[in-house]
């Protein structure tokens, strides 16, 4: 038997398109054991926010990293397992649902079977499987992090800033986005003028994070490359953006693909925010549930069994100057 947990993340945070990413703390929690004598493996049992989803054990994503490390270590996956999940990361909302069952099943499979994999390998292989690493590295690694192709297919990855003044409020309204959706949004290519300005405001994000600063950050959330094509996909994207900015956000965009929108505002001005964020969407009849990153948020645990510790970058919180004002 061996209990493990990862953490939701928040990705891009405006100009940190596909390459930025930050743990939040919402979790899913993952028990894995070998099926008793007679019992029908594999099979799965979710519970949460997970309850309602239908693929076949074999199909899970917590199955396909736990298969996917094992060929990593040139093993051969057992079948006989059996998963007892329970998730609270809202599905399909941007907030890295996937990424954190990717992530356990091959976490879950490195600590059981004893594959000697370290957190880059696992980043490296959890990445493939998403597409892309923004989501991966906080939930392996905990805090904020840049993840960037290395060559090879490997990424490397290295902690972000975050200061201690500024906190993360999310605002989940009940409808979902499907990453293909948002993904089939995106066009091919982008003019030059445009990939100057998306290099620029990626910059201004980085350094606008680690040093407050207004004018940086308000560049830095304001997205060319993803948000402009997407925020037709979420309903009240304009209105709840401009009410989380008036009620005192640096700026306010999409988390991950959406439909969540992620603002990016003074501490004490973080209730007042998500409020204001709630209010625009309830205005156009939807519902909306707020909430504020606790942190700094570590990645991966092992909360019981397996025989081993969590990995140096994931035992302890995340060793970044990150703080987010607890809910």
């Amino acid at each position: 038997m061996l209990t493990l947990r990862v953490p939701a993340s928040t990705s891009n945070l405006g100009a940190g398109f596909d390459f930025i990413g930050v743990a939040v703390d919402k979790w899913l929690s993952v028990a894995v054991r070998r099926a008793a004598p007679g019992e029908r493996a594999p099979a799965i049992r979710r519970l949460g926010t997970i309850e309602a989803i239908g693929v076949t054990a074999e199909r899970d994503l917590i199955t396909v990293g736990f298969a996917a490390a094992c060929r990593a270590a040139g093993r051969e996956a057992p079948s006989e397992l059996v998963l007892d999940v329970r998730s609270e990361i809202p599905v399909s909302r941007g907030l890295g649902s996937s990424a954190a069952a990717v992530v356990a099943g091959a976490v879950a499979a490195n600590v059981l079977l004893q594959l000697a994999l370290d957190d880059a390998a696992i980043v490296d292989l959890c990445s493939a499987i998403e597409g892309h690493p923004d989501n991966v590295a906080p939930a392996v690694l905990g805090g904020a992090r840049l993840a960037v192709r290395a060559g090879g297919g490997r990424f490397t990855v290295a902690p972000l800033d975050v200061h201690e003044s500024l906190a993360l409020v999310f605002a989940v309204p009940e409808f979902a986005v499907e990453t293909k959706r948002a993904r089939a949004a995106l066009p091919e290519t982008v003019t030059h003028d445009t990939a100057v300005v998306a290099a620029s405001r990626s910059a201004a994000l980085v350094r606008g994070l680690a040093s407050a600063h207004s004018a940086l950050l308000a560049a830095g959330m304001n997205d060319v490359l993803h948000v402009p094509y997407r925020r037709a996909l979420i309903a009240g994207y304009d209105a709840v953006t401009a009410a989380a900015i008036r009620a005192g956000a640096f700026g306010a965009t999409l988390s991950g693909s959406g439909s969540t929108i992620v603002a990016v505002s003074p501490r004490d001005a973080a209730h007042r925010v998500a409020g204001a964020m709630a209010a625009a969407w309830r205005a156009i009849g939807v519902a909306a549930e707020t909430f504020h990153s606790a942190g700094p948020v570590r990645g991966y645990e092992i909360i019981d069994g397996g025989g081993s510790s969590p990995s140096t970058e994931s035992a302890e919180p995340a060793r970044d100057p990150l703080s987010f004002p607890r809910s």
